[in-house]
């Protein structure tokens, strides 16, 4: 064991990039071999000679919302104890915000207590796709689309990185449940793969250069992440062009040999030197090259030595309390951000005429205000598992209310939860408490949500319903008080269909960090317009969601068959009801999108689309609105989602303020992966360009042309009689001897491969199908 980060840096010299090409040719093939695995739970492997430190260790620590620095009892499922740290919004409601400047600030702020607590890299954030409601761990998660969860991954990763410390993009890649997360191959076809699973962690790599990428556990296609060279090396490194360490996710490594030569440099945590071992006799008997070794071991030097840069630049470990009460604002201000308004109805109140009643939210007063709900005094702020944060203070609901009205606000538990007081009162004599208290108010407050064991690293859920005791509370509720507002905790999507008329007013909170009860109480009194939108879509069941006859599979093995469809792509696709779609979100006050506009510049993979629109606030109270760009190719030759969103922006205007907002996009907003011709293509013809507010609010759609690339595969003889007809050198040698076909057996003739159309004798083909095959082919170029 050596000692802490910030003890070491002040016994040696800094550690810098200068260091790591005499350092690695100093090392023995052992000490080599140590460094690609950890020295204990959280620390890489020093290395030292008589007494100098020739590789210091740095520490790495969970994230990705909060810092979770375990001192002692260390593990990797937030059951042992951590520092106090700064408990931020969950990635469920930063991913709400849709707001890039935002998380940017809340990412420096977790880069600066993980500086200041002596920590070289934070273990986050995720961009997994949120590929299925029931996924345990998607509170982790930014969203269903992977333009929105890259921009918003890349976007913390610059704030984190900007305090000169490391992140770790995971979990890379294609895991999407945690039900035998180990051990699962997860099958995914190429093009699906490439345009949803991989493209969000493209895009935060190209926006956010993380220092390094954390491997999954799970099988892609059947081979382990932690040893996959086409995800590890041919595309994350010579595609993509990066060039950052890759870490193993916590006990995920099943080959170390093989990882290494696939490109997974650093093995967490340690293994006792049993691996190393291994590394070790490869090299020895030739199994390993010791070329891949030095590899691995350079990108870890590098990594060192950037945590030495960062701690030389802007100061070592720091008291972290010192900020302590910044960064709580911070995090109420991205809670509130975060808050999704679904539903905000009116219902006049008691005795009061319903004409021009306004909307239930936002509160006027603490008049006739009571609240029910055991989560508005024992919030439920947080996910359970490997980021569960130890949070420096923690607001509540009860104590936020008092602050914002000045006195404290009638209350009744309702229900009970494992984590809040002990109570010996039934069920039935909480909810005829908490009707007694609606009985008669003139508003009240309901906090439901998903308690702690619903949810959670490590399993996940089988329905996405509340608990059946908060909607008999609520039914009950509802008999003697029609003026009810729900504010929903919980990681992932709840199910709202079934209830949600029973509350004129519905705010999703999401798991909002220890801010978060001040945060949404900013939200339902009006001090903060909702700017919240959807980062995923609401079912209207369970059985509408697109993977629900795929998830989570069975026998070690799960298929992606939903495909491309994943979330509003598959509701879209099926024109399916949905309770809010993807984007959704309510304001206080009134938006107005025009004079959208479109141009095409370029061509084929040179091809950009400048998009224009103006946005206005056409209410009286100033608000956010995020206007979203989506795309669509109507007449494409290869199956595609009617639109995929492809940028947003979000756009904050005082009452009557109006704004023009540009977005330029290039040629992979039109784009598809091509598994044939194994790159992106630009199909030419007709893109339709739709900007609205939400994925089924579209308030113009705008046509344009493209010139696109020759996307048509190279001729083989197996190609087909159709596919030969469309190249200009083979059509004018066949279209003679087929003009004498009716349609009907033309379509047939189509569809029949060379080799059998020459077998058959069925077309005169002039210097054999070689030949023709070479001169349609050199036309081609």
């Amino acid at each position: 064991m050596t000692a802490s980060p910030s003890t070491a840096t002040s016994s040696r010299s800094p550690f810098t990039s200068a260091d790591v090409e005499r350092v690695l040719a100093e090392l023995t093939l052992e000490e080599k071999a140590s460094l690609l695995s950890g020295v204990d739970f959280w620390r890489t492997q020093p290395v030292e000679r008589d007494g100098e430190t020739l590789v210091p260790s740095i520490w790495v620590s969970d994230g990705p919302h909060g810092l979770r620095k375990q001192a002692e009892q260390a593990d990797h499922l937030g059951l042992g104890t951590s520092v106090p740290a700064t408990c931020f919004p969950t990635a469920a409601a930063l991913g709400s915000t849709w707001n890039v400047g935002l998380l940017e600030e809340v990412g420096a702020a977790l880069g600066r207590e993980t500086r200041d607590n002596g920590v070289a890299v934070l273990l986050g954030p995720g961009a997994n796709i949120k590929r299925d409601p029931r996924c345990g761990r998607n509170f982790e998660y930014l969203s269903e689309d992977p333009v929105l969860s890259g921009d918003l991954a890349a976007a913390l990763i610059r704030g984190i990185q900007s305090e000169g410390v490391g992140t770790s993009l995971k979990h890379f890649a294609v895991n999407n449940q945690e039900n035998d997360r180990m051990r699962v191959s997860a099958e995914v076809d190429e093009r699906t793969l490439r345009e949803v699973y991989l493209a969000s962690f493209e895009r935060a790599v190209a926006g956010g250069d993380p220092w390094t990428l954390m491997c999954s556990y799970n099988k892609v296609n059947g081979v382990y992440a932690s040893n996959h060279r086409s995800l590890l090396t041919d595309v994350l490194r010579k595609q993509w062009g990066w060039d950052g360490l890759v870490m193993s996710d916590w006990g995920a490594v099943r080959d170390r040999v093989a990882g290494v030569a696939a490109g997974l440099d650093l093995e967490m945590p340690s293994s006792n030197g049993r691996t190393d071992a291994e590394v070790v006799a490869a090299v020895r008997d030739g199994r390993l090259a010791e070329a891949d070794v030095d590899t691995a071991v350079r990108r870890l030097l590098t990594l060192v030595a950037k945590a030495d840069d960062g701690v030389a630049r802007l100061g070592g470990a720091a008291d972290p309390s010192a900020s302590f009460d910044a960064h709580h604002a911070l995090a109420r201000r991205a809670a509130a951000a975060g808050s999704v308004l679904l539903r905000n109805e009116p219902v006049p109140a008691a005795g009061e005429d319903g004409a021009d009643n306004a909307p239930l939210l936002p509160l006027s007063s603490a008049e006739g205000l009571v609240v029910v709900g055991e989560f508005a005094r024992t919030p439920r702020y947080q996910g359970a598992g490997s980021s569960q944060v130890n949070p420096h203070r923690l607001d509540t609901a009860l104590d936020a209310l008092a602050e914002a009205f000045g006195a404290p606000v009638p209350f009744a538990p309702g229900f009970a939860i494992a984590e809040g007081p002990a109570t010996e009162s039934s069920e039935e004599e909480l909810v005829a408490e908490a009707v007694e208290l609606a009985r008669g108010a003139r508003t009240v407050l309901v906090y439901l949500g998903l308690p702690a064991a619903a949810e959670s690293e490590g399993f996940d859920r089988t329905d996405i319903d509340l608990p059946a005791d908060q909607l008999r509370l609520l039914a009950a509720l509802a008999e003697v008080n029609p003026r009810l507002a729900v504010v929903l905790s919980n990681g992932s999507v709840v199910s709202v269909s079934q209830w949600q008329h029973l509350a004129p007013a519905v705010l999703e909170a999401w798991l909002g960090g220890q801010a978060g009860a001040a945060g949404v109480v900013d939200v339902l009194t009006g001090r903060v317009s909702p700017s919240g939108r959807l980062g995923e879509t609401i079912p209207l069941r369970l059985q509408d969601v697109p993977s629900f006859g795929h998830f989570p599979g069975a026998l070690g093995t799960v298929h992606y068959g939903e495909g491309l469809y994943v979330g509003y792509r598959g509701y879209d696709l099926r024109d399916a009801p949905v309770a809010y779609p993807f984007g959704f979100g309510l304001s206080y006050t009134t938006f107005a999108i025009e004079d959208v506009a479109a141009s095409v510049s370029g061509s084929g993979a040179d091809v950009r689309v400048a998009v224009t629109a103006r946005v206005t606030n056409t209410g009286s109270t100033a608000g956010t609105e995020v206007v979203q760009v989506y795309v669509g190719d109507p007449a494409s030759l290869v199956d595609r989602p009617e639109r995929e969103l492809k940028a947003f922006a979000s756009v904050e205007l005082a009452p009557g303020e109006s704004r023009e907002v540009s977005f330029d996009l290039d040629s992979r907003a039109l784009a598809y992966w091509n598994p044939v011709l194994g790159r992106w293509t630009v199909e030419g013809g007709e893109f339709l360009v739709s900007v609205g507010s939400s994925s089924r609010d579209l308030a113009a759609t705008v046509s344009v042309q493209v010139e696109g690339e020759d996307v048509s595969a190279p001729l083989t003889p197996l190609s087909t009689v159709g596919e030969l007809r469309a190249n200009p050198v083979g059509a004018a040698v066949v279209e003679p001897f087929l003009a004498r076909l009716d349609d009907g057996f033309l379509a047939m003739i189509d569809d029949i491969p060379l080799t059998v159309v020459e077998s058959f004798g069925m077309l005169p083909l002039e210097g054999g199908l070689s030949g023709l095959l070479e001169r349609a082919n050199a036309a081609r170029r």
